[in-house]
């Protein structure tokens, strides 16, 4: 099977390798983009990795935004606990590209990853020489852990998870994949899983029973980011007009919209002066999200056609949030919250965000990526989980009125989120026992 995924992906590359091109040019990607993909990496991060003194590097694979922010408080972790070694960061799409650049400025290089080819894959890691790759979540590939092991670079997947669509999957087709699995997640030296439900079942899908751990989940090790000087902007406007409530819907995806729109129908009957802060999960969204609220009656403006010089204009009724990496920040000034992804079966986002601002976050049913974490909100009166945008508008109402509820629903956020740190350091010991066990004399 693994002969046949190499031929598969050798031959796809002939065909891919245009399409990979023309996607970048079309989404505004600069061409060295296209390079990093095939594994030729930035001439500066390979200066760093071979003249940094001491130890080799370390290289954090984070695909997109949520791995970008999970792997924020390792990376901090790393750089402290080896201030010898380089930390390098990938990430797989432009939107965490961008955020990597913007929250992880520390790190000694940020690059795209490359392709699940022979040769990128080869390519980048000789160029890097890596001592260790932390892979965030799991995101397997199986050309990628071959090449590693054959090269003595041990592969950690650290915040490990498998979601229950992935798994059901799996199962589904077990009878011809199995082996081929069991013989992938063979090359991988360590998986630091965030329950004890996915650590049975990268066992179940071929994880040696001695290679998996339990850790717990990074997320809840972030840090609240600082107020940036648009939030500081628009926290000054929203006074100074007196706008209220404030509603934030963070992370909505397509179809999701809608939704949310009819919620906030329903907070503007009671509320005229009211504000929504409306934000796309993609930038591919950013017109389609402006164009469904326009729809929808609503004075529309866009965060990026902002004059800080200049007020808000007082008329507006939703603000979209058409950038990467403010998002987190605005909970703090919502009075009512809903986190995407949830409402339609994208499988949820980081909840946590809006916690951190004690803001108790409300969400659709489809939380199959954070199922734990929503569990653990709602069993702790923490979060609400509604089934439709009517439900999030009378929840929202609900939620403005009630000043005790509120506040009491958003203490016991705030304390569930601290309650659960302290993964970066279990993980840590983990991955530093691994590097002394690689690096020790014979």
């Amino acid at each position: 099977m693994y002969f046949f995924y190499r031929i598969l992906t050798a031959a796809g590359m002939l065909f891919l390798a245009p399409y990979y091109a023309l996607r970048g040019w079309r989404r505004g990607e600069p061409w060295s983009a296209v390079g990093e993909r095939l594994g030729s990496v930035p001439p500066e991060i390979i200066s760093r990795a071979a003249d940094r003194s001491g130890p080799g590097a370390i290289w954090i694979h984070a695909v997109s935004v949520g791995e970008v922010l999970a792997a924020k408080p390792l990376a901090e972790g790393l750089q402290r606990r080896f201030p010898g070694r380089a930390v390098f960061v990938s990430t797989t799409t432009e939107t965490g590209q961008r955020l990597a650049r913007e929250r992880l400025q520390s790190v000694d290089g940020i690059f795209y990853f490359p392709l699940d080819w022979l040769v990128p894959v080869r390519r980048a890691l000789r160029s890097i020489h890596p001592a260790l790759v932390i892979v965030m979540e799991t995101e397997i590939w199986p050309n990628f852990l071959r090449e590693a092991r054959r090269q003595g670079v041990p592969v950690i997947f650290a915040n490990a998870r498998i979601s229950e669509k992935s798994f059901a999957r799996f199962k589904r087709w077990e009878f011809l994949v199995g082996e081929f699995f069991k013989r992938t997640l063979e090359d991988a030296e360590l998986f630091l899983a965030q329950t004890p439900e996915d650590a049975t079942r990268l066992r179940e899908m071929g994880a040696a029973e001695d290679r998996v751990e339990v850790t717990g989940n990074l997320k809840y090790d972030g840090e609240p980011p600082a107020k940036s000087e648009f939030g500081a902007w628009l926290e000054a406007q929203i006074r100074g007009q007196e706008r209220w409530p404030v509603f934030v819907a963070g992370s909505v995806v397509a179809e999701e919209e809608e939704a949310v729109i009819a919620a906030y129908d329903i907070v503007q009957r009671q509320w005229r002066h009211a504000l929504l802060i409306l934000a796309p999960r993609k930038p591919d969204r950013f017109d389609a999200a402006s164009a469904v609220a326009a729809a929808g009656g609503w004075n529309v403006v866009r965060r990026s056609r902002l004059d800080a010089t200049k007020p808000l204009d007082e008329n507006a009724d939703v603000l979209v949030l058409d950038s990467i990496g403010e998002l987190a920040g605005l909970y703090a000034l919502a009075d009512a919250a809903f986190v995407g992804g949830s409402l339609v079966a994208a499988g949820g986002h980081n909840i946590l965000e809006p916690a951190w601002f004690s803001k108790p976050p409300v969400f659709g049913r489809s939380m199959e990526n954070f199922r734990d974490m929503a569990a653990q909100f709602l069993a702790a009166k923490a979060g609400v989980e509604v089934a439709s945008g009517q439900q999030l508008g009378k929840v929202w109402v609900q939620l403005v009125e009630d000043d005790s509820l509120r506040e009491r629903m958003g203490k016991a956020a705030r304390g569930l989120s601290e309650r659960n740190r302290g993964a970066t350091a279990r993980s840590l010991e983990r991955i530093a026992a691994v590097l002394d066990e690689r690096e020790r004399p014979a």
